[in-house]
């Protein structure tokens, strides 16, 4: 043990008890014991590369080349997306995808290059093969997206002496090697995505571990890796956009270098890449596009984001420390008596009995049930958090349910691994199996009698507390993978996102009427499909608000679009204004959700003065009438993978300002959001895409592109509406209206309404509007020409024209 590790172990005693400290240090020496008898040594290695190209053959959507020491297949899909696959490997198995593999492109072909290289042609995208095994993504005009090297491989010698030259030296080698893949792209380009990253949402330079990770304890802008990482980027430049993901789950590292326009004598030095795998396929897909197509074409693929039930998309409230039933309900209470809207409640560890999952502490929750009826006839929710380690002790219904059915994930020698979780001593259960999933999922229906309404997923990296080294399982433990057989090297990214799949599923199937309402702290790829995401133990401080709104914008940059922070910050208490500035912010975020540790003081808005009380029920009265707003954005990010929160970039990637703004948003296509983010601002600066803007407050007008200046007092935080847009809101009378923006003159606008159907699963119907200005008035209409439902209130008339704006 380092000193490092040293100061670790002394503050994992400090932090959860001498008893629970010593249990993390003997689970760290086990841990180590179990890795280091059952792991493969690195031992004789032998590099490789492609070699020179031979020979290829055409199959439907493109072909495979075949080198002297490796094979490439090349398949585009319609719509476009290209799948590249070294070594044999394919498209599936897969936990990314969203059922089958998408249908090939039958027009794509593949036709010999110039200089000994080979090229797939198709309607949407390029790919020309180099004869060294060079990969380029282009436009069908020929610009390049993405340049990849070829790649290296560092293969384990499986025969001692084993020789050979050619296909005959690939034999004598084992399937999971090492690897390393550069790749360039342009001189101008932006990285973004990775999934989950506080330092986001442009990703800097520098390296960027692909490990899911709880950084055991609060973490803040420059900590890194976090709980759900993928391999998923999302590059813009002048040339175009695309997305590439490399479907690997094992332990990789990013190192990213953005490039340069006329460096060096003039020419440009392009953006790099460099990925590094410690095993599995090298195999990945890139889309390219606009970046809505993009976002299209990953929904396709890895499939459409879960739809939160409309109560999910209110304000919530949660906390490690309830005292027991009565302090739920004098919360609740305090909430309604100053008539501040609260859609949930969510319980933390505390409610267990002994942090023993699928329990409940009867002395503190004498009949839960009871209790979420009745606050259910106040439209508040309850939400339950669970934890995937279970208490290894006979007695305990949920281990001894899972023993009886060989649930949880083994060792090496076929031992039930031991970790170490809240509940003490705990097991866990192998997620990558269908018939754990299918046992797991049907444990939601306790949650369920006990009038649960949701569930929160968290420590599921999976975390085993460990006074040294990681905390969490042995990497040499072993899992099914789907009956495939492997170890927790590559099962540990999907396990939280096969946590999920069992809870969305199993809740499926209890209660097939309703959409289940979860949200992960760890996942992976795909994961949308099932739930959303949190921000985890984000810091307290400004430099943690600023990181709450880089992580949701990177995360729907990577298909998840429901997300959001632990608003005030989990680890300590905020100033009053911190507290409103991070409420405001949550307000415009798809989770609107307070949250503290145990020692980090209460989240009521009342417990921060009577001037925050105020503010705060402004922006939660502000949330509640863009409510039709969010239901809308909801629907939209099912149906075509966009986010509600945009990059300010979105529908202009091109203007090279916009990449760089990390401080302000769109939601949707409607709304700009210029959050505060740093200590006593009341004024800040916002750069403009291009086109009219309103000041919603003022209703001022500002001409973009540009930066201009706007006013933000403690009271609110500036939203600017665009021009000509349409968008629904609540009505005084509790129903919908639209309110519409006034298009500039000589120019039209509109919008998009998907109304609420339910909890269910009906299938919405999209209205479309337009406006435009017709004999001196804005008039609003429904696109298909049917007589419009909603009442119409225009705004912008008066605001004044043309703010001033900065270069």
């Amino acid at each position: 043990m380092n000193g490092r590790d040293l100061v670790r172990s002394v503050r994992m005693v400090r932090a959860v008890g001498a008893a629970q400290g010593l249990r993390s240090v003997r689970a760290a020496w086990r841990r180590r014991k179990a890795d280091a008898s059952a792991l493969p040594r690195r031992g004789a290695e032998r590099a490789r590369v492609p070699g020179t190209a031979r020979d290829a053959e055409s199959l439907p959507g493109g072909g495979v080349i075949h080198f002297a020491r490796s094979s490439l297949r090349v398949r585009v899909a319609v719509g476009g997306a290209v799948f590249c696959g070294w070594d044999g490997a394919g498209p599936e198995p897969s936990y990314a995808l969203a059922g089958a593999c998408p249908e090939v492109d039958p027009r794509a072909v593949l036709e010999p290059d110039t200089e000994g290289g080979w090229r797939v042609v198709s309607e949407r995208v390029l790919v020309v093969v180099s004869r060294f095994g060079a990969v380029e993504v282009r436009t069908p005009g020929g610009a390049m997206l993405r340049r990849e090297l070829p790649p290296r491989w560092w293969d384990r010698v499986a025969a001692e002496g084993a020789e050979g030259s050619g296909d005959d030296a690939g034999a004598a080698v084992a399937v999971a090697s090492r690897w390393v893949q550069q790749s360039e792209v342009a001189a101008d380009a932006r990285f973004f995505g990775l999934g989950g990253r506080a330092g986001g949402p442009r990703l800097r330079d520098g390296v960027h571990r692909l490990w899911n990770t709880d950084p055991g304890g609060a973490f803040g802008p420059g900590d890194d890796p976090l709980y759900l990482t993928m391999p998923v980027q999302l590059v813009v430049a002048d040339a175009g956009t695309h997305l590439v993901f490399h479907d690997n789950s094992w332990d990789g590292r990013v190192t990213l270098h953005e490039g340069a326009e006329g460096a060096g004598s003039g020419h440009d030095r392009p953006g790099t890449c460099e990925l590094r795998m410690d095993g599995g396929p090298l195999c990945y897909w890139v889309l390219a596009g606009t970046p809505a197509r993009v976002l299209l074409g990953w929904t396709a693929l890895t499939g459409a984001p879960a739809l939160p039930p409309r109560w999910a998309l209110g304000y919530q409230h949660a906390r490690w420390g309830f005292g027991g039933a009565e302090e739920v309900r004098r919360v609740v209470a305090g909430y309604r008596e100053r008539e501040l809207p609260l859609s949930a409640v969510h319980l933390d560890i505390d409610h267990y009995d002994g942090h023993r999952v699928f329990t409940v502490d009867r002395e503190r929750y004498p009949d839960l049930p009871g209790l979420a009826g009745e606050l259910r006839d106040q439209g508040v929710r309850l939400v339950s958090i669970v934890d995937p380690a279970v208490k290894a002790e006979p007695g305990n219904a949920v281990y001894d349910a899972g023993v009886a059915a060989d649930a949880f994930v083994r060792d090496a020698r076929g031992e039930v691994v031991r970790g170490v979780a809240w509940a003490g001593e705990s097991v866990y259960p192998d997620f990558t199996d269908a018939r754990v999933r299918a046992w797991w999922g049907a444990l939601y229906a306790e949650r369920l009698a006990q009038g649960f309404a949701g569930v929160w997923h968290d420590m599921n990296e999976p975390v085993s507390f460990a006074a040294f080294g990681e905390a969490t399982l042995p990497r040499s433990a072993r899992h099914a993978l789907e009956g495939r057989g492997g170890d927790h090297r590559e099962a540990h990214n999907v396990y939280g996102l096969a946590m999920a799949q069992a809870a969305f599923e199993g809740l499926c199937e209890l209660r097939p009427e309703e959409r289940p309402f979860l949200f992960s702290r760890s996942g992976w790829a795909g994961l949308q499909r099932y739930g959303g995401t949190w921000s985890g133990d984000v810091a307290t401080g400004w430099p943690g608000l600023r990181a709450s709104l880089a992580l949701v914008l990177g995360l729907g940059l990577c298909g998840v679009p429901y997300s959001g922070p632990d608003v005030g910050g989990f680890s300590g208490e905020p100033s009053p204004e911190l507290y409103l500035r991070w409420f405001q912010l949550g307000a415009y975020l798809p989770l609107f959700r307070t949250h503290s540790a145990l020692w980090a003081g209460r989240r009521e808005p009342w417990e921060f003065g009577a001037e925050v009380l105020e503010h705060a029920r402004a922006a939660l009265r502000e949330r509640a009438r863009l409510l039709p707003y969010f239901v809308t954005l909801g629907q939209l990010a099912r149906l075509s993978g966009a986010p509600y929160v945009r990059p300010m970039w979105w529908s202009a990637p091109r203007d090279r300002a916009l990449r760089d703004v990390e401080d302000a948003f769109l939601l949707g296509d409607a709304l700009l959001v210029a959050p505060v983010l740093e200590a006593g601002a009341v004024r800040r600066a916002v750069r403009l895409p291009r086109g009219r803007w309103y000041d919603t407050a003022t209703g001022r007008a500002y001409e973009g592109p540009g930066r201009v200046w706007v006013e933000a007092p403690l009271s609110r935080v500036p939203v600017l509406a665009k021009a000509g847009s349409v968008l629904p809101v609540a009505g005084a009378d509790g129903g919908t209206e639209l309110e519409a923006w006034a298009p500039a003159a000589g120019r039209t606008g509109g919008g998009l309404v998907v109304p609420d159907g339910g909890d269910g699963w009906q299938r919405p119907e999209v209205a479309r509007f337009t406006s435009r200005w017709e004999g001196g008035r804005v008039v609003v209409e429904r696109r298909d020409g049917r007589p419009m439902e909603y009442r119409v209130r225009v705004r912008g008339l008066d605001g004044a024209e043309g703010g001033a704006v900065d270069g």
